[in-house]
């Protein structure tokens, strides 16, 4: 596939050679299958649709310099769909179908893994959704599972360089008691009104108060919140917050280099307080925060122009377990063969 400039692709979709899918019905998993179409026949009635009964996962491979492509920790990934299948009532994908699945995608559209150094990497979409009709609100008794792939540039355009983020309050991504812990569409058709406002006036990403007190940090839309100071890693607990499988990473390396690891609720004011600030995940891996500017309070919190040096070693240190730059203690990496 011929690219001429990897740095510039940007995070949208692109067509592939081939897909997989699998159907559920009368109870069970079906076998594995090959498909050359980007479009799904489904009815019209169903339950993803009309009821939201889908979920979906974002993973990546990367090509190292030995030539070999690598998954990053997809067993994390298939665990966290099966945590969203049992908040909306799906059945569940087993985990060595979904690991099949994302490894049989990878090697069918192996050419289309960016070089190494390039910056991009293989983007991977596991989807589930109910395709069954139903009018009643209830669950669909068919689903399909499907995984496809696209090259990706970084998902913010500046790559490891610091952004903006604003706090709207008079926007959540999720309700208290809702499904902000799984990764379901419905948050995201939430966040897009917010996202859009915060991307006309030149931010990043919105970071979103909780939903209930509006006292607390949550997540930014796309990814989880971090800040880091007295030698502390410090990011949010809230059962509204997607459990980020980067920032998990994140803080198994960070306690490794002898950061101690703080998971708390985190109040607005201690933005004040950070010397670092960043937000993580899949698609992002790490974006380094400049500044944080609370629309509401007229106040910015301000963090420097170059990313820090904690955010820069752990950007870098798990960036080379991924490209296989550097040894994997955590058996994170799955080497496509």
């Amino acid at each position: 596939m011929e690219i001429q400039d990897w740095k510039t692709i940007g995070f949208g979709y692109r067509k592939t050679n081939l897909n997989v899918r699998c159907y559920y019905k009368n109870g069970e998993w079906g076998e594995l299958e090959l498909s050359d179409s980007e479009y799904l026949n489904i009815h019209m009635a169903a339950t993803s649709l009309h009821y939201g009964q889908e979920a979906f996962e974002g993973l990546k491979a990367f090509k190292g310099k030995d030539g070999k492509v690598r998954v990053f920790r997809m067993d994390e990934n298939a665990k966290r769909m099966q945590h969203s299948s049992d908040g909306i009532l799906m059945p569940h994908v087993p985990i060595e179908t979904f690991e099949e699945a994302v490894k049989l995608a990878v090697k069918k559209n192996i050419e289309f893994v960016p070089p190494y150094g390039s910056g991009a990497s293989l983007y991977i979409r596991p989807l589930l959704i109910g395709v069954g009709p139903e009018i009643g609100v209830r669950p669909s008794q068919e689903y399909l599972f499907i995984v496809f792939v696209m090259p990706v540039g970084p998902y913010f355009p500046e790559g490891f360089k610091p952004t903006d983020l604003l706090i709207m309050r008079q926007f959540d991504r999720a309700a208290p008691l809702g499904t902000g812990k799984y990764k379901v569409g419905g948050n995201y058709a939430a966040s897009l009104t917010a996202g859009k406002k915060a991307k006309a006036e030149g931010y990043s990403a919105v970071l979103y108060l909780d939903a209930r007190e509006k006292k607390y940090l949550d997540e930014c839309g796309p990814a989880n919140f971090f800040g880091i100071k007295n030698n502390t890693y410090i990011t949010p607990k809230s059962e509204s917050i997607l459990p980020s499988i980067t920032n998990k990473s994140i803080i198994q390396i960070a306690e490794d280099m002898g950061l101690k690891i703080e998971r708390r609720q985190v109040p607005v004011e201690e933005l004040e307080t950070f010397e670092e600030v960043g937000a993580c995940g899949t698609a992002a891996v790490i974006s380094p925060i400049k500044r944080v500017y609370d629309a509401d309070e007229d106040k910015e919190y301000l963090y420097g122009n170059e990313p820090g040096t904690w955010s820069t070693k752990l950007y870098e240190k798990l960036r080379a377990i991924q490209d296989g730059d550097a040894p994997d203690p955590y058996g994170w990496v799955t080497v496509i063969e």
